[in-house]
């Protein structure tokens, strides 16, 4: 039996609880609240100044990239991708993210491996392959077409398809690899050379047979998409999740309330791609400058609104210096507050809003309530008075996850 108990229990959604306390037994949370009530057992393994759920990152790529381009895909090894994001999923965990949606790259196989035992890593959420057109954000520009494919399919987190028939195979492919969501771009990207973040990509008919067949498995469907041509073909298709959103209006902040569709906004990688001018390929610095503005605006309009808000980074790349790192996810939860959330209201985005990204695939996560599991983090201070102490891994001292400590002081 796990005990801990803290001067601030805060539970992820609801409010917090001054001398908390959680149980485990196994991997199962058997109780979580006022330390007065918590059942008779054996003394607190910990007391620690702060408990919450473990952290979700509903956004975040496995590609074992050092640089911002998605180019380097096709250039780097398998096996050298591989080697670096198992040291990407430590990072993870340290900083309190106990588990990771992930809407394409290598994390299919990358859960495999944690969930043998051989390498420490949060629980991974994989989509397989990102669903793009041809000459779509999912693709590589600069090189011949045939080499994208031969490249990226099933192995390195690209798929093109067009027409229903292809789009349909493609959903079948990434269930056949075990894909617990299927990712789909619905307009062009920043990343990618020649594509533009305002158009539409995929027609409304493919967007359709996407979302059914993926419902079918009962796995939903996140939409990349910036511009509102593609988050409205979104919407209408039926999608989960709009990632990035960031030119949304009252059109279509209105059809997100009404279809539920949860946005997962991603200012992390605005911010961070922002202040690297000088180490970006051209375009992604001249798509990034023209839209990081009205990515903050439509951000704040959803907020205002009340659009449920998930946390996600879009972090990508390998290595602590390098341009998106894992590892400084908890940052995103300051960008949150900045475009007006409450700190505790960011925290239920970054906790209990988690699973509902992954509809019938959600596990029973990101609260502090009996039945639920046990993937908890200790915080040094409140972060209900200064959420920053969330973005700096070393304030968060200890890590367990399914009940089992992975990082302790």
């Amino acid at each position: 039996m796990l005990r801990i108990d803290a001067d601030l229990l805060i539970p992820g959604r609801g409010d917090p609880v001054p001398d908390g306390t959680v149980v485990a037994e196994g991997d199962t949370i058997v109780y979580a609240g006022p330390a007065t009530a918590a059942p008779a057992g054996p003394p607190a393994q910990d007391r620690v100044p702060v408990v919450m759920p473990g952290l979700w990152d509903c956004h975040g790529h496995f590609l074992g990239v050092r640089r911002a381009s998605l180019e380097d895909i096709a250039h780097d090894p398998v096996a050298v991708a591989a080697a670096r994001i198992t040291a990407d999923a430590r990072l993870a965990l340290d900083a309190g993210f106990t588990s990771v949606r992930e809407p394409g790259g290598l994390g299919l196989h990358l859960a495999r491996v944690i969930d043998e035992g051989i390498i420490p890593g949060p629980h991974v959420y994989a989509a397989g392959a990102i669903l793009s057109t041809t000459g779509g954000h999912g693709d590589l520009h600069s090189l011949p077409l045939r080499w994208v494919g031969d490249v990226c399919h099933e192995h390195r987190g690209l798929w093109h398809c067009d027409g229903v028939a292809e789009c349909l195979k493609a959903v079948r492919v990434q269930l056949r690899m075990g894909a617990r969501l299927i990712k789909v771009c619905t307009s062009g990207g920043v990343s990618s050379e020649l594509d533009h973040p305002l158009h539409q990509q995929f027609s409304d008919e493919e967007l359709r047979a996407i979302v059914e067949e993926a419902g079918r498995a009962e796995r939903v469907v996140a939409a990349h998409c910036h511009g509102k041509a593609g988050i409205m073909a979104a919407l209408r298709a039926g999608v989960r999740t709009i990632e990035h959103g960031s030119y949304l209006d009252e059109e279509s902040v209105a059809a997100m309330l009404e279809t539920g569709a949860v946005l997962v906004p991603t200012r992390f990688v605005v911010e961070r791609l922002l202040a690297m001018k000088d180490e970006l390929p051209d375009y992604v610095d001249r798509k990034i400058r023209a839209l990081a503005d009205s990515h903050q605006a439509s951000l704040e309009l959803a907020i205002r609104s009340g659009v449920p808000i998930a946390l996600g980074t879009d972090s990508f790349t390998s290595g602590v210096g390098s341009a998106v790192p894992w590892g400084r996810n908890g940052e995103e939860i300051t960008h949150l507050v900045a475009a007006g959330l409450s700190p505790l209201a960011a925290i239920e985005a970054a906790t209990a809003a988690g699973p509902a990204t992954l509809g019938p695939q959600a596990p029973r996560s990101g609260l502090l309530a009996e039945g639920y599991d046990a993937d908890l983090i200790a915080v040094a201070s409140d972060p209900l008075s200064d959420v920053t102490v969330l973005a700096d891994p070393a304030n968060v001292t200890h890590v367990w996850k399914g009940g089992v400590p992975v990082k302790t002081p």
